[in-house]
């Protein structure tokens, strides 16, 4: 939690924000032979991780074009998305494969962020 700054690596809500507790997501999944090691841990709010469950990406443009997620471990956040009015908007590929497939402007998800914006904790300052 202290790493992820206490909020989900993948969309940046902040823990002190979400009802539920925050999950513990292998990147890389178990099933595709990932490990429990802290490399391979991120901090992962329930939406997140129910939409990722065990995929590593996702197809953007037809079969032969498959694109990996974000990987907080790897990646930084704000060389892949940006985020306005609550939305956020992929800069590159894996941003897109991101937030295709974890859902991160579904309707419900950008109003939180929008609420979260009026108080001035959204966007997140200083994203990794």
């Amino acid at each position: 939690m202290a790493r992820a700054n206490y909020r989900c690596e993948y969309c940046q809500l902040p823990a002190i924000d979400y009802l539920l507790r925050l999950h513990v997501d292998h990147i890389r999944s178990l099933k595709h032979e990932g490990s429990s090691s802290i490399e391979n841990l991120a901090c992962c709010c329930p939406d997140c991780n129910a939409n990722k469950g065990t995929d590593q990406g996702t197809f953007l443009n037809g079969p032969g074009s498959f694109t990996r997620f974000f990987n907080p471990r790897i990646d930084r956040w704000s060389d892949h998305f940006e985020a306005f009015e609550g939305a956020l908007y992929p800069k590159t590929p894996i941003a897109e494969a991101t937030i295709k497939i974890l859902q991160l402007n579904d309707p419900d998800r950008v109003i939180i962020r929008q609420e979260l914006a009026i108080d001035g904790r959204w966007p997140v300052t200083s994203l990794p």
